[in-house]
């Protein structure tokens, strides 16, 4: 199936919420700050110079998101990723992470970065595969 890379647009909103409350309900609970997030995307993710993108995959329409939240001049926390549970298998996350890394780069980032939790096996292990590395300076700071 192919895998095409929009950019965030008004009308996909609700989409960025939904599937992010699907992956964070399934292994979490929706917080205050994740709430804040889901409902103002344009102002805590795009107007401060980050970048919100979304998967979709022929025949199944929008699948898959991620942020790309700016916290510093020149660093970029990847945050809010997601794939619909109904599409995962196709390589959607890594084509989506791919895009992501590519777009910080375009940002200009020196520092692109991550948090997550050990339970996101799955997710870890896709980082990785795509360079990201356990860094114990990365999690003090941040």
């Amino acid at each position: 199936m192919n895998t095409t890379i929009l950019d965030y647009a008004d009308d996909l909103a609700e989409v960025f919420r939904a599937i992010n409350a699907q992956w964070i309900e399934a292994m979490f609970r929706i917080e205050d700050t994740d709430r804040e997030v889901l409902d103002h995307p344009r102002e805590r993710i795009l107007e401060p110079g980050g970048a919100i993108l979304f998967a979709r995959i022929d025949g199944l329409d929008v699948v898959g998101t991620c942020a790309l939240q700016k916290t510093g001049a020149r660093q970029f926390e990847l945050t809010k990723m997601g794939v619909l549970e109904s599409a995962r298998g196709h390589k959607t996350g890594e084509a989506l992470l791919a895009a992501a890394i590519r777009r910080a780069e375009e940002l200009g980032a020196d520092l692109l970065y991550l948090l997550t939790n050990h339970k996101a096996a799955a997710a870890i292990h896709l980082y990785e595969k795509l360079g990201f590395v356990h860094d114990a300076d990365i999690m003090a700071r941040f």
